[in-house]
C-alpha cells in the first residue's frame, strides 16, 4: 500500500518561532513514517519558506530543522509539487503565533484547496485575538473576569484616560497581553501603576492592540477538545507552579512547571469545566483541536480565561498529556488529528460552488 504524503510546516515569522521548532521535532520523531511520507517546510524568521522531503530519520536537535541553506521555494509550489504528483492528505501546520495560527496561512491552504490538520481561517483568527474571542464568549454567556482593551494609537493619545479606566475599573494586580500573541510572549503581571505602564509598553512590541485583565487568586486548570462536529473532551488538567507568573521563560526554559493531570476537583466542577470548553469550541466554530484555560476559585467559581486553537503540542506539552491520561498516545492523538483534517475537507467538498 502507498505511503500518503504529509507535509509538517514549522518556522515562522512570530515570537514563537523556537517553540513551533519545537513542537515539530516532537511530532517528526512520533508520526508513523511507514505510513506516511513526511515532507517539512521551515519558515525562517524573516519569512522565506525552506521544503526538505522524505524525513525518514529521528530528528535529536532542532538544529536538524534549521533549513537555512536550503534555497527558497515558491510557497504554493512547494504545497502543491508532491512526491510522485500525489496531493497532500493533509499538512500539518506546527505554527504558533501570528502569521500560523491566526488564520492567515489557513486562508492560503483554503485557497489552495490543500486539507490541513486544525482550525479554519474563522476560529484560527477568533481563537488568535484576544478580545474578539472574549467577546463570542460572553454572547456564548461564558463567565469571565473585567478586562480593558486598547489600541497602541489610542493609549498614545489618550494615556491618562486610559490608565484612570483600567484604575476605576480593575483591581492591582492586573495581567497586561498582547491581543494577538501566545505562549505568555510579552505578557506582564502588575502591582500597580508604575508596573502598568511598564508592562503596556512591554506588550506594545508584539501587538498595536492589547488587553488588561483583572488578576485573581485561583487554579489554573485545562481542557483539550478534540473532534470537529461533535467534539470530545479530557478531564482537566491543573498548571502547578513554582513561581508567581507561568510566563514563556517558566513554560519553556526553567522547566519550573508541573502538570496535575487530572487535576484534583469535584467531579461536577470537572464536568462543568469540560462542558465549558465544549461551549469555547463551538463559540469560536472550531474543528480539530482545542485548548480551553479556566480559572478555579477556592469555591469553585469558574471563569474561562482563554483558549488556544494551536496549543503547545510538544510530547509533555498540558494538551497531548491530558489526552495521554484519557487513553490515546501522543501517536495516535497526530493520527487522530490528520483524520480529522480529512474529514473536514471531505464534508467541505459537499458544498455547492456554482447555482445550477
Amino acid at each position: 500500500m502507498a505511503k500518503e504524503n504529509i507535509c509538517i510546516i514549522y518556522g515562522g515569522k512570530s515570537a514563537e518561532h523556537d517553540v513551533s521548532m519545537l513542537t515539530a521535532q516532537n511530532v517528526l520523531n512520533a508520526i508513523d513514517k511507514s505510513h506516511y511520507h513526511v515532507d517539512i517546510i521551515y519558515i525562517t524568521n524573516e519569512g522565506d519558506w525552506k521544503k526538505k522531503e522524505n524525513i525518514t530519520e529521528t530528528i535529536s536537535s532542532t538544529d536538524e530543522l534549521d533549513l537555512q541553506d536550503i534555497e527558497s521555494g515558491d510557497i504554493s509550489r512547494l504545497l502543491l509539487e508532491t512526491h510522485n504528483q500525489e496531493p497532500y492528505s493533509a499538512v500539518f501546520p506546527l505554527l504558533h503565533g501570528p502569521n500560523g495560527e491566526d488564520g492567515t496561512i489557513q486562508g492560503l491552504f483554503e485557497v489552495l484547496d490543500i486539507p490541513y490538520v486544525g482550525n479554519g481561517v474563522l476560529a484560527a483568527s477568533s481563537s488568535m485575538d484576544k478580545l474578539v474571542m472574549k467577546q463570542l464568549f460572553a454572547h456564548r454567556g461564558l463567565p469571565q473576569l473585567p478586562y480593558v482593551s486598547f489600541l497602541r494609537s489610542e493609549f498614545e493619545k489618550y494615556r491618562s484616560n486610559i490608565l484612570k479606566l483600567v484604575n476605576d475599573k480593575l483591581q492591582f494586580p492586573v495581567f497586561v497581553k498582547p491581543a494577538n500573541l501566545g505562549s505568555s510572549v510579552g505578557i506582564s503581571k502588575c502591582h500597580n501603576e508604575e508596573e502598568l505602564v511598564e508592562g503596556i509598553q512591554e506588550a506594545f512590541q508584539f501587538d498595536r492592540k492589547l488587553v488588561i485583565e483583572q488578576g485573581i487568586t485561583a487554579r489554573e486548570v485545562e481542557v483539550a477538545v478534540l473532534g470537529n462536529d461533535y467534539p470530545e473532551t479530557t478531564l482537566p488538567g491543573e498548571v502547578l507552579k513554582d513561581v508567581a507568573f507561568y510566563d514563556y521563560k517558566a513554560k519553556y526554559q526553567d522547566g519550573k512547571i508541573e502538570l496535575s493531570i487530572p487535576a484534583k476537583l469535584d467531579e461536577e466542577v470537572q464536568q462543568t469545566l469540560r462542558d465549558m470548553a465544549v461551549e469555547a469550541f463551538k463559540a469560536t466554530d472550531c474543528s480539530g483541536l482545542l485548548r480551553a484555560d479556566f480559572f478555579v476559585t477556592e469555591d469553585n467559581q469558574i471563569f474561562i480565561n482563554e483558549t488556544n486553537a494551536m496549543p503547545g503540542f510538544t510530547q509533555y506539552s498540558m494538551y497531548p498529556s491530558l489526552w495521554e491520561n484519557m487513553g490515546l498516545s501522543y501517536a495516535d492523538l497526530i493520527e487522530k488529528l490528520i483524520s480529522l483534517a480529512k474529514e473536514k475537507y471531505e464534508d467541505k467538498k459537499k458544498n455547492k460552488y456554482q447555482i445550477d
